[in-house]
């Protein structure tokens, strides 16, 4: 005797079977990148936290059985966390502002002003974005070196006798200036994705305002960015975490006090002094120790950061349209 199955029960079958396949594919891609991505960040704090014999334990995997602060405390005795985070912030924290502003500013004129010059600009914009910043790196240096006021400190030579110029080395200056004229770090980058975002709101926003007398910087100011709150965390983000991790123009434009970042670098150079009581078989493991404490601390903020704005991010993310 032969049981014919109803064509409806076999296609609510297939049907629950692929999605519990989906699911359970879904779940193992899921777990594969939370591995990926967590195992070097636990891994970092397991061995910032222990002590260098536990590295010579073949019993010890993550948990350390002499749990200890003394890399934190001899990495801090050579670098200086706080003198180092400090001149993180007071290079960062006003080179993001002018930033965002200016991003702002200059992608709004973008995308609603036409202008004569604004493709060859825009071709410009994206030159900067194309290019890295270390083919320009030696011009940079000596322009921050004897700053002269973009050619004025030279035409005052011509009553003077001398010219004008600065050094701006070692100073927040040189961020500061980069930002304000929209080269900053990935300055060119932020502007770029402010125009797209102001490319895609209604104009008839700025049409009401025209008709109520508001000018234009009274309309990107009153109408604008108070409808901007996406892109300005987005930019906001970006900035904090390429100026935190910033190496290349702060080993460059700094000569005696160094942010965290370049900090951590000329580390290892100086731990022989501290770790002089260990066994010489045994140092590579006590340096290792303090250099990873040292990475533990210049990545904590940033995942605080995260954790507190990730909400946000995807967000502004999905409304800004940023992929990859």
């Amino acid at each position: 005797m032969k049981f014919n199955i109803p064509k409806i029960n076999q296609t609510k079958l297939t049907n629950r079977s692929l999605l519990i396949a989906s699911r359970i594919l879904r779940a193992i891609f899921l777990l594969g990148m939370t591995y990926v991505l967590l195992y070097p960040v636990l891994f970092l704090a397991s061995n910032a936290f222990s002590d260098y014999m536990d590295k010579l334990d073949p019993t010890v995997i993550w948990i350390p059985k002499h749990p200890t602060l003394k890399n934190f405390i001899l990495a801090d005795q050579v670098i200086g966390f706080a003198s180092s985070i400090w001149k993180t912030l007071t290079m960062m924290v006003p080179s993001v502002l002018i930033q965002v502003v200016v991003s702002l500013f200059v992608g709004y004129g973008f995308a609603r002003f036409k202008f004569k010059e604004r493709e060859l600009l825009c071709s410009f914009l994206i030159f900067t974005i194309i290019v890295p910043v270390q083919t320009i790196i030696i011009p940079l240096y000596v322009h921050f070196r004897f700053f002269n006021f973009w050619g004025l400190g030279n035409f005052l030579a011509l009553h003077t006798g001398e010219p004008l110029t600065f050094n701006l080395l070692n100073t927040n200056w040189p961020f500061y200036i980069l930002s304000a004229f929209g080269v900053g770090i990935r300055s060119g980058l932020y502007i770029f994705m402010a125009r797209q975002f102001f490319r895609g709101m209604p104009v008839e926003l700025e049409e009401a305002a025209w008709v109520d007398g508001c000018g234009p910087f009274r309309t990107f100011f009153t109408i604008m960015v108070p409808n901007v709150g996406s892109i300005v965390i987005v930019i906001t983000l970006f900035s904090i975490v390429w100026h935190w991790n910033d190496y290349f123009l702060s080993v460059m434009f700094f000569v005696e006090e160094y942010p965290l970042t370049v900090a951590v670098t000329v580390l290892q150079d100086r731990l022989s002094v501290l770790t002089q009581n260990i066994r010489p078989e045994d140092m590579a493991l006590a340096q290792s120790a303090v250099l990873e404490a040292a990475c533990f601390v210049v990545i904590v903020p940033l995942l605080i950061l995260y954790i507190f704005a990730q909400r946000y991010f995807t967000e502004s993310i999905t409304r800004t349209g940023i992929v990859g």
